[in-house]
């Protein structure tokens, strides 16, 4: 409960001491944020307006971040459902809260309604002064100062300054919600007095990696939540090492590809609409890549962990990116419209591209079913742009690209917003998101262009020469996929910009 005066409000709390002499073995280590936290924690009770305002959970839109915070890879992905419903549980408890919104408006059914308690704590972190969030850290006036009595009651006094729900930080909010940021947001969805309070156990200065522990163990462990929506919900899991040495890793990593690959396939807007073959259809050899190899393309390239001499790349969807080494907090429809977003730009580099290669392959037969309006510079049967090796190849320099750009280009600060409605809308307003990030395109353009000035012509291909021919032939099977990303990256490098360097410390990882 806060006491309220002229000075700093504060909040009583009750130290709880847990900690095991075992757990002095646990391998702590700051750099990767997994430093050793305090062995203790606090419980205490706020009001919820109160809490709301101090972490930094305000109402979002699809084109709004997190105020105040930035969506600095802390808060989770609001699902409006999921607070509404808890915001009817408050109001009317079960089980009138689960009836349908026609049921709910007949006065039969009043009867069903109760008191909805909220008695299990939240759980959040009060972030110290040295605490560091992409590159930022609370500002001194809006630290919460953590004191012991003598008496062994601690007193939480809030930032000078505060002065309620209405109130909002300077910079990162001082608390990160680590469990149960819906039923705060439960208070904006609905009609709720501010002053209702909620019980909250309170760690302070926890790294992140503990903070997404603490949400595996709480949510996911004990309850089986959907592996895909769970790395979803705090993407920092993605990247925990320990989740490695489980099945439910493995089978995120490749239940997003298949997701992935879906999009891709299925989205109006993406340059493989209905040109991949999803389910192995004979007859389709030559003129699609198959559901299965593109799977496996993602898991080597956007999707994979660390790799290369000292660990220098990795996947932007699975890796932990940039100085701070964090994931960037994007959606399954996030992450699909950056692909989409690649592949457009990248079909019209090489659709524009008159070059040798690219006008070899367009003088090469059509093969039946094939339009005369379909590029065969990208989707023909001589062309590595519709082949396993070609599309592995785009992947692996893509990523390996923006892996190393990220930072310069602040790709973690694009997305993490909430998107409503369905597959297809939600990477349609993430690619619309990309479009208006001006740097980003351009960036992307650019790379695009050099990618697409490549010969990207298969073995196959007629009009080779033979120097041709004997190094395309050299792409072909399991070695061929690491041939083939040398090679591509090779030609990137040439030149003194960004991308260039990005691709020559890329090929020295791999060395």
């Amino acid at each position: 409960m806060a006491k309220q005066g002229s000075e700093r409000k504060e909040i009583f709390a009750l130290k709880v001491r847990q900690w095991l002499p075992a757990w002095s073995a646990v391998e702590w280590n700051k750099k990767e944020h997994r430093s050793e936290p305090q062995h203790w924690f606090y419980q205490f009770s706020i009001s919820a307006g109160y809490l709301k305002a101090l972490s930094g959970i305000y109402a979002r839109t699809t084109k709004e971040r997190l105020r105040g915070s930035d969506d600095l890879g802390i808060q989770r992905r609001h699902e409006t459902e999921r607070s509404e419903e808890i915001a009817r549980f408050i109001q009317f408890g079960y089980p009138w809260s689960d009836l349908s919104k026609s049921k709910r408006q007949l006065p039969e059914y009043n009867d069903l309604r109760k008191p909805g308690w909220l008695p299990t704590a939240l759980v959040v972190n009060i972030l110290t002064g040295t605490d560091t969030r992409r590159g930022k850290k609370v500002h001194p006036d809006d630290l919460i100062d953590v004191k012991e009595d003598a008496n062994g009651l601690t007193r939480l006094s809030l930032p000078e300054k505060f002065t309620g729900k209405t109130w909002s930080p300077k910079d990162v909010p001082p608390i990160e919600v680590i469990d149960g940021q819906h039923r705060l947001w439960a208070f904006e969805d609905a009609d709720l007095p501010e002053d209702f309070e909620l019980p909250v156990v309170g760690f302070k200065g926890l790294d992140l990696s503990w903070q997404a522990y603490l949400f595996y163990t709480i949510n996911i462990k004990p309850k089986k939540i959907n592996a895909s929506l769970a790395f979803d919900l705090y993407p920092l899991l993605r990247t925990e090492e320990w989740l490695s040495k489980f099945e439910g890793h493995a089978i995120y990593r490749e239940t997003r590809a298949q997701e992935l690959v879906d999009l891709l396939w299925s989205h109006p807007k993406s340059p493989w609409h209905k040109r991949i073959n999803m389910l192995g259809e004979a007859g389709h050899k030559g003129t699609m890549v198959s559901q299965a190899a593109w799977i496996r393309s993602l898991l080597a390239t956007f999707i994979k962990s660390r790799e290369g001499k000292g660990k220098r790349l990795g996947g932007l969807f699975g890796a932990p990116v940039g100085i701070s080494l964090l994931t960037p907090p994007w959606s399954r429809a996030e992450q699909g419209a950056l692909l989409i977003f690649l592949g457009t730009h990248f079909k019209s580099a090489v659709g524009e591209n008159k070059s040798e290669w690219a006008a070899s392959l367009r003088k090469q037969p059509r093969v039946a079913g094939f339009s005369p309006t379909i590029d065969l510079a990208f989707f023909g049967t001589n062309s590595l742009l519709n082949q396993d090796q070609g599309v592995r190849a785009l992947l692996y320099v893509a990523n390996d690209v923006l892996y190393l750009c990220a930072d310069q280009l602040s790709l973690g600060m694009w997305g993490g917003t909430t998107v409503e409605g369905s597959d297809e809308s939600a990477v349609s307003e993430a690619i619309r998101s990309l479009e208006k990030r001006g740097d980003i395109a351009k960036f992307v353009e650019k790379m695009m262009n050099k990618l697409a000035s490549y010969d990207w012509r298969a073995s196959s291909s007629p009009d080779l020469t033979p120097e041709q021919a004997l190094l395309k032939a050299a792409f072909r099977g399991s070695g061929g996929y690491r041939e083939l990303r040398r090679h591509v990256l090779e030609h990137v490098s040439s030149g003194t910009d960004d991308i260039a360097k990005a691709a020559d410390i890329a090929l020295k990882a791999l060395a």
